[in-house]
Parts: C-alpha cells; structure tokens; sequence
C-alpha cells in the first residue's frame, strides 16, 4: 500500500512544491497579471507541468476550493497507463462577475497511443478590491473538467 501523496502547498495556499525544472509561473508585471497574459502564464505552466509528468507542480496551481473537490491523488490517477502526454491550452475566452475575473480553456490531454483526456479549465483571480489579498489576486486553476 503506498502512503498518501503529501500536500502541494502551503497553509497559506502557496506552491510548497520541488520545482527543479522551473516550471511553476513566471513573475509578470502586476499590469500584465491582471489580464489574458497573466491567465495564459499560469495556463502554459500547467500544461508543461502535465507534459513533464510534475503531476504535483500542476496541481499547485489548483486554488485551495478546487484541491478539496479534487484530491491530488485523484489528479494524478487520471494519467496512468498513459504514455508521454502532450497538453494543448488554445485560446480561451476571458469573463468578469462579482470582482473576479475568470479565463476558460480547452484543454486536450493525449499520449502516442491515442488515449485522450479533453474538457475544458477555467482560472480565477481575484480583481484589486480593497481588502483582498496578494494570493487572491494571482491567477489560480478553480475549474478543471477533463474526461
């Protein structure tokens, strides 16, 4: 029997995760964090983490209400038996409620073999209201639908 997958962050929701491909998100300016490019660099990040088999890296970057509806063990057995992935994020479409802002993409998920996992993602950030805070306000992965 093997132990449970230890937590990918921290208490306070940070990425408390070995990185040693540098594939968690870029520092972008706080202009360019709170746009399409601030989403597509956590979006890329994800994906070339799925890619590189850092199943813990991806996960990481699942907002904390996403991590309990989403186990990380539950994450990574989606991609057994399969082979090397390839994971494509096309453009998606950028929305706005309620002081949020959310980016949503497809996403497909495939191995040499033609096994294929397809659905879509769906990012969150927090927009600058009073009162938020420095996490709430980067992008974060709150929806991720793949079968």
């Amino acid at each position: 029997m093997r132990s449970p997958l230890p937590a990918a962050t921290t208490a306070r929701g940070d990425p408390a995760v070995a990185d040693p491909k540098h594939l968690l998100p870029q520092k972008l300016t706080p202009e360019a964090e709170r746009t399409e490019t601030g989403a597509r660099n956590v979006l890329v990040s994800f994906a070339r983490a799925i890619e590189e088999r850092e199943f813990r890296v991806a996960y990481a970057l699942f907002e904390p209400a996403l991590r309990e509806r989403i186990s990380e063990r539950e994450f990574v057995a989606q991609y057994e038996g399969m082979g090397r992935l390839t994971v494509r994020v096309p453009a998606g479409r950028m929305g706005g409620a309620a002081g949020s802002s959310y980016y949503e993409a497809p996403i497909v998920i495939s191995d040499p073999a033609g096994r294929k996992l397809s659905g879509s993602v769906t990012l969150r950030r927090v927009n600058d209201v009073p009162g938020s805070t420095d996490y709430a306000r980067q992008w974060h992965i709150s929806g991720f639908d793949v079968e």
